[in-house]
């Protein structure tokens, strides 16, 4: 750049509404929002959850009401979480035809169809009375390898009731190749990816942990998530799991992580996800419940934020609101 002051002078690429639209370097789009949502077993209304302020435990018809007002705002895709009325050691209910995730993907692919994308995060710590990812050894250890034999089968099962995407957020190792063979030896083969190739241990998850009732029992995930000082590391879990047939790629938390954004886009030629995760959420809504911030004008900067980092798609609990606000 050449011109100096006063011939140079950015602000006048600033002065007015118009003028900053025309100018913008990152533009939100309804397209680019995924709404997260939960569904549970055996309630007959919707359940408010406390740390989570608009967001709710839905019954299957709420589920269907919410998903198609979502889906007429303009949001990209929804994303399903279940909560079953019983758990057991190996998450039992994670791929029972039966279980309140397969209904609740039957429900929503039928009235949806491909109007939406409709995603299902694929796990077992919303099945498990224990609470962790994975089945466990006796002396209380997660099993990678005995997981990836429920992931695989918990991938067909949603597969089968419509999911176009399935999620695997574990972070077993091998998880992305276990689920890739599992869809295709099933006749799944059209069943996209997105894996959470980059989830760390993360303070943030709280209030998911009361919406999806999966607080672990015992101890932590940490042996299993990401520690939050390695970046290094987030490339090679992407590298590993592009190669055993990911189609997309994610990290989470967003906010905390906007350098493994950046670190990862730069690296890749494939989607890259953002999930803007419940304590990013609930911190918003409270202080501006407070008073201490302006709710809208911060929820636009913080997705504003994700999408400047280069995350090509942003889950968000607020998809649906800030879709409809966009549009």
């Amino acid at each position: 750049m050449s011109a100096q002051f006063p011939v140079a002078r950015p602000r006048r690429l600033r002065r007015t509404p118009a003028m900053r639209r025309l100018v913008a370097e990152t533009r939100l789009h309804p397209a680019d929002l995924v709404l997260p949502m939960f569904v549970k077993e055996g309630i007959t209304e919707p359940q408010p959850i406390t740390s989570m302020p608009g967001v709710v435990q839905h019954t299957r018809d709420s589920l269907r009401k919410a998903a198609h007002e979502a889906v007429e705002a303009g949001v990209g895709g929804l994303i399903l979480f279940g909560i079953p009325a019983v758990k057991d050691g190996r998450g039992s209910g994670a791929d029972d035809p039966a279980g309140i995730v397969q209904k609740a993907l039957r429900d929503l692919s039928g009235d949806l169809g491909d109007s939406t994308v409709i995603m299902s995060d694929l796990c077992l710590d919303e099945f498990t009375d224990h609470g962790h990812c994975g089945i466990l050894t006796p002396s209380g250890e997660v099993d990678n390898d005995a997981t990836l034999e429920r992931y695989a089968s918990i991938a067909v099962a949603q597969a089968a009731a419509g999911a176009g995407v399935v999620a695997p957020s574990g972070m077993m190792d091998g998880q992305v190749r276990a689920i890739r063979t599992a869809l295709d030896d099933a006749g799944y083969g059209e069943v996209a990816i997105m894996a959470y190739a980059v989830k760390y241990a993360s303070a943030f998850y709280g209030p998911f942990r009361e919406a999806a009732e999966c607080a672990p029992q015992f101890g932590d995930r940490s042996a299993y998530q990401q520690d939050p000082p390695n970046a290094d590391e987030s490339l090679r879990e992407v590298f590993l799991d592009l190669d055993e047939g990911a189609d997309m790629v994610m990290v989470k938390p967003a906010l905390p992580y906007l350098d493994i954004v950046r670190r990862v886009r730069d690296a890749v030629d494939v989607p890259v996800a953002a999930y803007h995760v419940s304590g990013e959420y609930a911190m918003v809504e409270a202080a501006a419940a407070n008073g201490w911030v302006d709710r809208e004008r911060t929820i636009m900067e913080a997705l504003t934020g994700v999408r400047r980092a280069g995350a090509d798609i942003v889950l968000t609990y607020w998809a649906a609101e800030v879709a409809a606000r966009l549009a």
